[in-house]
């Protein structure tokens, strides 16, 4: 007590705190510019990739864009989720899948048919709970029974044949009540696919709904 109360008297608190501060904004400034570096890389030279490294919104491109779309997306996805298994569909960079569903699962396996965007995802965003699994959704879809299935802005990148089949797998992957969740993007007025990568991008809500009524109430 008598060496804090000394410390406080000379303002050692203040003192480290103003360091921690710069410290923090030097840190901070350096970290966004790089994310952005990482960025014009990544997406301004070809070819581009069909994965988004997600740590660029978390320290750059969510300022730059004041867009939250992408952690809106981790946030409704995690309020569908029942606690017990998820398979996560076409993970991509293992974001969601650290930071949103192992954090309300017990178990995570999350797949996806490119080793680039698991390598990103086994370095950035392991955990316990989390298998990153190298698996071609449309004739290797991980097996198993599970509560939650997630389909997270990644449904477009595959055609109107290779969806219809994939609802199959994905149905007799499910328990009687699980809940397949998950996000995607409706095609510009100009028709103009916002993804060069994107095979097939729906029209409105009717559109994407014929793929589901035939499995799901």
């Amino acid at each position: 007590k008598i060496i804090r109360n000394i410390l406080q008297k000379i303002g050692v608190k203040k003192i480290l705190e103003k360091l921690f501060y710069f410290e923090s904004s030097i840190a901070a400034y350096w970290v966004s510019k790089s994310h952005k570096r990482l960025y014009q890389v990544q997406w301004g030279l070809y070819p581009q990739p069909e994965f988004f490294d997600h740590h660029i919104d978390l320290y750059w491109h969510w300022g730059f864009s004041g867009n939250s779309l992408w952690v809106e997306r981790g946030v409704f996805g995690g309020l569908a989720l029942k606690g017990n298994n998820l398979l996560e569909l076409s993970c991509g960079d293992g974001f969601n899948a650290k930071h949103f569903y192992s954090l309300r699962s017990k178990k995570v396996i999350a797949c996806d048919f490119d080793e680039v965007p698991l390598k990103v995802a086994r370095s950035k965003n392991s955990a316990p709970n989390i298998e990153y699994v190298l698996a071609d959704i449309r004739t290797n879809m991980p097996d198993g029974v599970f509560e939650n299935i997630t389909w997270d802005a990644a449904i477009e990148h595959f055609t109107e044949d290779e969806i219809s089949k994939l609802m199959i797998d994905i149905k007799s992957r499910l328990t009687k009540d699980g809940i397949l969740s998950g996000y995607t993007l409706t095609e510009a007025d100009d028709g103009i696919k916002s993804n060069s990568l994107h095979e097939y991008e729906f029209k409105d809500m009717a559109d994407l709904k014929r793929f589901f009524e035939p499995h799901f109430k």
